[in-house]
């Protein structure tokens, strides 16, 4: 085999392993320590399905924010409300089809009614749903409806400039 079938070969194995969204399995627990583990870090948590309209809409706004971190302690996480049955046949073929950036878990927890209050006590349940976590102070802000990337990065904006 010559140099350049070589780099060809190579450079189809790369290009295919790029666009490959790995999805892991969660429980609200790992979610939490995890926060508590972010030393300075303010996550920025976006609950989501694949199945809900407004979350499919707004979810670009949390990539272009993903994208758009330079030098900032600021970790966006994509957390699927998604039957964790159809993570490979339905939610990594759409984060890939989509090329979605952040990191993406998926939230196996089965009693809905526990781990909801779990993430805060306001929440119906309803979502798109995002959740601002300083690491540092453990201080949490909860939103309970969709954003345009211009108002989440408002209120991203507003949620740390409380937490300095």
């Amino acid at each position: 085999m010559n140099m350049r079938t070589r780099l060809i070969i190579l450079f189809l194995l790369l290009a295919s392993m790029a666009g490959t969204a790995q999805v892991s399995l969660v429980r609200v627990a790992d979610l939490e320590q995890r926060f508590a583990a972010g030393a300075d870090t303010t996550f920025i948590v976006n609950f989501w399905a694949t199945w809900c309209k407004p979350c499919i809409a707004e979810l670009p706004a949390f990539d272009q924010l993903h994208r758009g971190i330079v030098d900032r302690p600021i970790k966006v996480l994509l957390v699927s409300l998604d039957d964790p049955e159809e993570v490979k046949s339905v939610v990594e073929p759409f984060l890939k089809r989509k090329g979605f950036q952040p990191e993406c878990v998926l939230l196996d927890e089965p009693d809905a009614n526990s781990w909801i209050d779990a993430i805060d006590e306001s929440w119906s349940g309803a979502i798109p749903a995002t959740l601002m976590v300083e690491a540092t102070s453990g201080r949490r802000q909860f939103h309970e409806t969709d954003f345009t990337y211009a108002e989440l990065t408002k209120a991203v904006e507003a949620f740390m400039r409380v937490a300095r």
